[in-house]
């Protein structure tokens, strides 16, 4: 029997490695002579650098850059097996996570850290960069992020403009002949699940400022500042970008990768697999388990396990998802290539003990599991 387990992380509680370990334990112990195949997978958020460093043999890379509000934080980066690929995600360099919640300004906060990240990715020579951009801490429309990698935007006076999104109500040009040529070089994919354009009530400003900070007086200045930049962006670069949908993920992020780098956007969960070389695992395999923190409506939409589940649906292979619970639409995922279903929590318990008690709980559900699964084998 070969099986795949391909779980996401669950957040808070255990990393998607962790949870691949503790799957692992529950297959072996009620099928000992199992081929188990391991591929931690993400959805371009929280824990995509580790889980593909991981699933690929690779390694990850220790960074101090400038953080969202302007001060050095240690961040990382991964290098995967096939040493030609960088993958990174944008909230390890300038995530809200980063930002106590008394110091959060969206006007001023930068994406210059996650520049700094990918030129560090070029200067060891690699061309293929994956990134990230979930959980942001800023609304610079990544501007922070180009000016990182050798673009100027100035003033009226010919002054660079200081940092952050509102500071863009100031921009009246673009200076594109300090970039590195090198990003012209380089394919970047870019793990991006939202649809939002740069600006207006769908907007980067409108929809995420809120989180970060921004008072309705904010969204409007930075609302505002963001469509002078696309402007004034989309006339020197040639691309108008405003528009396109995923243009608003991470403050306006994406945006900035579209007009300035050769960025492709893609669902996050296809890019991780495909890195992960998921497909040829699952090929041959009997059975899939897969799993995440909370598995409802929303893991219907295309998160990690329904990512999981379709391929493996490609070979006609079962697929099981074991959750650390289930909320409403839960059952809306067996629909997109998910068989089953099944919570790690065995009796009435607090979220605080579930989540202190992840792995073991974790390794239950999959023996409890293997041992429906077992019994099925055996029917006549």
């Amino acid at each position: 029997m070969r099986i795949v387990v391909a779980p996401d992380s669950f957040k808070g509680s255990v990393s998607a490695l962790g949870v691949a370990n503790a799957m692992e334990r529950g297959i072996l112990a009620v099928f000992p002579e199992a081929e188990v195949l391991k591929a931690p997978i993400a959805d371009g958020g929280e824990g995509t650098v580790e889980a593909l460093v991981e699933a690929t043999g690779g390694q990850i890379i220790y960074e101090e850059v400038m953080g969202p509000m302007g001060e050095p934080v240690k961040a990382y980066w991964g290098i995967l097996g096939d040493g030609e690929t960088a993958v990174m995600e944008m909230a390890a360099a300038s995530g809200l996570p980063l930002v106590p919640k008394d110091k959060r300004d969206p006007r001023i906060a930068t994406t210059y850290g996650t520049g700094q990240l990918m030129k560090s990715a070029l200067e060891k020579g690699l061309r293929k960069i994956i990134i990230g951009i979930g959980g942001s801490a800023t609304n610079d429309g990544g501007t922070g992020l180009a000016q990182a990698l050798g673009v100027k935007f100035l003033d009226a006076s010919g002054q660079e403009l200081a940092s952050g999104g509102a500071a863009l109500a100031k921009l009246a040009r673009i200076e594109l002949g300090g970039l590195d040529p090198r990003i012209a070089e380089a394919e970047i994919m870019v793990a991006c699940d939202v649809d939002n354009p740069l600006c207006g009530p769908r907007g980067a400003t409108a929809v995420y400022g809120p989180q970060k900070g921004a008072t309705p007086e904010m969204v409007a200045e930075l609302d505002s500042a963001l469509s002078v930049y696309a402007k004034i962006a989309t006339e020197v670069t040639g691309k108008a970008m405003a528009e396109y949908p995923g243009a608003g993920a991470a403050g306006g992020l994406g945006a900035g990768l579209l007009f300035f780098t050769n960025a492709e956007l893609r669902p996050g969960v296809e890019i991780v697999l495909e890195a992960a070389g998921f497909e040829a695992m699952v090929e041959t395999a009997d059975l899939l388990i897969t799993g995440e923190g909370r598995t409802d409506f929303q893991t219907a939409f295309g998160k990690a396990p329904v990512g999981a589940a379709r391929v493996a649906k490609q070979w006609n292979v079962p697929a099981i998802c074991i959750a650390g619970g289930l909320g409403d639409g839960a059952d809306d995922v067996l629909a997109q290539g998910i068989d089953g279903l099944a919570s790690i929590v065995p009796q009435p318990m607090t979220l605080e003990e579930c989540m202190d008690c992840g792995e073991a709980l974790i390794e239950e559900a999959t023996i409890r599991a293997c041992r429906l699964i077992k019994i099925g084998m055996n029917m006549r």
